[in-house]
């Protein structure tokens, strides 16, 4: 009986097809740009890529015509409508309608005309709220959702199903990834808007250029937390795409665990802010733990490279040149 799951097919021979047509969805955003500079230090040549002015990925008929004229042989799909919290309470209808809508046209189409192998990039929040930890890939569908993005997440988990159906049906070559918490360069500094680590990054800076006595930040800091550098990312998803053609989703983190205190201490020295930093124990916690069991991407031989320290360093000095000094 044949292997249903797909897991007979060949790996290894993307890193031999540097001119191979691969088409990265979503090459302006944080993993996509990390992509896309990744793919292009490893000498790929031949990157397809669009705006979202040039390609609307949620129209069917546009996503179908790009295929059928680009032909492109690899896709990597980081294309997503992702945000917080608020955003996920205020538009759940975009959250799941736009990300299942760029999910099946972008897929569908790429097995439609001939595309060798996909990977679809999801979320840690895929996961159960209270699934065990570290979380591994078998807890998907074991559990209720964490409530205030079970729009995004039920649209990552579809995405995930329907690669694996397209490789149960078709015998088609979709593979997903399943990324923890991510920052770097292209990060969203946004006040109101961003998540934790970029959120602390420029309060510590703003606090330092006005020269603020303290800094406060909510809750206890003892919520242990995940974070990957985006660099990272995109150089687990390059050994993916070379090296693993199973039916099971991946998940991609740093297997690194730090506190919320921790990381605040870190960034406060990253950015030279010689205040205090004060704890509001008022304020909610959160998920008193979150990390992803990376066993399985480990097995397969690959880690990661870059330490928390010298990532925000490094994502620091593209906060200053980026971000402060355009608004100058």
């Amino acid at each position: 009986m044949a292997d249903t799951t797909g897991s007979e097919m060949k790996s290894g021979s993307f890193m031999l097809e540097k001119f191979a047509k691969i088409f990265v969805a979503g090459h302006r955003g944080l993993v996509g740009s990390a992509i896309v500079r990744k793919l292009q230090d490893q000498g790929f040549t031949n990157l397809v890529l669009r705006t979202h002015s040039e390609l609307d990925l949620t129209s069917q008929s546009d996503v179908e015509s790009f295929f059928a004229s680009e032909k492109p042989v690899y896709v990597i799909l980081a294309a997503a409508k992702v945000g917080g919290i608020h955003a996920n309470n205020t538009y759940p209808a975009d959250f799941i309608g736009v990300n299942l809508q760029i999910q099946t046209n972008v897929i569908h189409s790429a097995y439609k005309n001939d595309v060798k192998k996909l990977l679809f990039l999801g979320s840690s929040c895929i996961y159960p709220k209270f699934a065990p930890q570290p979380i591994p890939e078998s807890a998907l569908l074991t559990g209720p959702l964490e409530p205030t993005n079970e729009w995004y997440a039920i649209a990552k988990i579809a995405g995930i199903k329907m690669c694996q159906a397209y490789r149960l049906q078709h015998q088609w070559d979709a593979i997903s990834g399943m990324p923890t918490n991510l920052y770097g360069q292209n990060d969203n500094f946004h006040p109101e808007n961003s998540h934790v680590l970029p959120a602390l990054m420029r309060r510590f800076h703003e606090a330092k250029a006005n020269n603020a006595d303290e800094v406060v930040v909510w809750g206890s800091g003892s919520p242990l937390r995940e974070f990957l550098h985006v660099d990272d990312l995109a150089d687990a998803c390059v050994f993916l795409m070379d090296q693993y053609s199973g039916f099971e989703h991946v998940n991609v983190g740093s297997g690194v665990e730090v506190t919320i205190k921790e990381l605040a201490e870190l960034v406060k020295e990253v950015v030279g802010f010689k205040g205090k930093l004060v704890w509001d124990c008022t304020k909610p916690d959160g998920t008193p733990r979150k990390l992803m069991d990376n066993s399985k991407l480990a097995s397969l031989g690959w880690t990661p490279k870059i330490s928390l320290k010298d990532g925000l360093s490094q994502t620091y000095e593209w906060y200053l040149e980026n971000v402060v000094q355009q608004k100058q």
